[in-house]
Formats: structure tokens, sequence, C-alpha cells
């Protein structure tokens, strides 16, 4: 049960750290840092892997807890370990706290991406306004580029918008 416990709150610890980073890779984003989101995208993914490694231990000890149980191959969960320790009222607290800050902190995370997430749509519809806005500043107008079919070619303009020989 200890165990349990020290894991779920190693994946806490871990779910706050994606928070802490959060700060740096919203300025990052914002600021147009490559460098610097290249880096927290580098921290996160090493977390990301020590939640995973996290995640597989809990579940592990949840099958060792259900088989000392006598559900061997029935798969139990902590809101299930919660409900069936009426008898233990101090371990089921520390569950019951254990279970609530993860949750807190994993869906503060899943809030903190998806406001990353729309930062870095609007910086990509930014980096296609600007294609375009620079696509078109070389491209000739619509109405005094006409081909032998009396149609507009949208052909580009030259290198350079000056001409000497004028």
């Amino acid at each position: 049960m200890d165990e349990l416990l020290l894991t779920m709150d190693g994946e806490t610890e871990q779910y706050e750290k994606l928070i802490n980073l959060n700060g740096e890779k919203k300025d990052s984003i914002i600021h147009k840092k490559l460098d610097v989101l290249e880096a927290i995208t580098v921290q996160e993914q090493a977390i990301a892997d020590a939640l995973l490694e996290l995640e597989k231990k809990r579940q592990d000890l949840l099958r060792s807890i259900a088989a000392v149980m006598g559900h061997d191959g029935e798969p139990i969960t902590v809101s299930w370990m919660i409900d069936n320790m009426a008898g233990q009222p101090v371990e089921r607290q520390q569950l019951i706290e254990a279970k609530d800050k993860l949750k807190e902190a994993a869906a503060n995370v899943q809030v903190l991406n998806f406001q990353n997430q729309n930062l870095l749509r609007q910086a990509i519809e930014m980096v296609e306004f600007d294609i375009t806005l620079l696509k078109s500043a070389k491209q000739a107008p619509q109405t005094s580029n006409y081909g032998k079919d009396a149609e507009t070619t949208g052909n580009l303009l030259g290198k350079s918008g000056f001409d000497a020989k004028q």
C-alpha cells in the first residue's frame, strides 16, 4: 500500500514538473524561441517517459494487491480499492488524497496542453499568413497580366520590382 502511495505521489510530481515547464513553453511559443521550445520538448519527453514507467508500476502494484486480496486476474482500480477499504480509514484517506492530487495535476496539465495547442495553431496560422503575404507581394496584379486567351495568367513579377531601363 505504501509503495502504491509513493508511486502515485511520484506521478503527481512528474505532472507538476510539466506544469512548471508550461510557463517557459508558452513564452517560447509566443516569442518564437525555437531553440528553447526544442529543449523544453526534450524535457517533456523525459517526463513523459518517467510517467509511463510510474503508470506501469502502479498497474503492477494494483495487480499484486488484487492477487493478495483474492481478486487475481480481475482488473482493480484505485477507486475500487478506496471503496473496499472501509476497515482501514487511515490508509483509505491517504489513498483518497493521493488520487485527488493526481487527478487534479493531470487535469491541470490537460488544460495547459490545450492552451499551448491553441497557441501553436495560431503561430502556424501566422506563418501561413506571412507566406501568403510574401507570395502575393511578388505576384503581378490580376488586371495587368493577360495571356493570349485574354485571361489573367497570375505570373510572378521578376526578381526585383525596379526596372533600370525605364
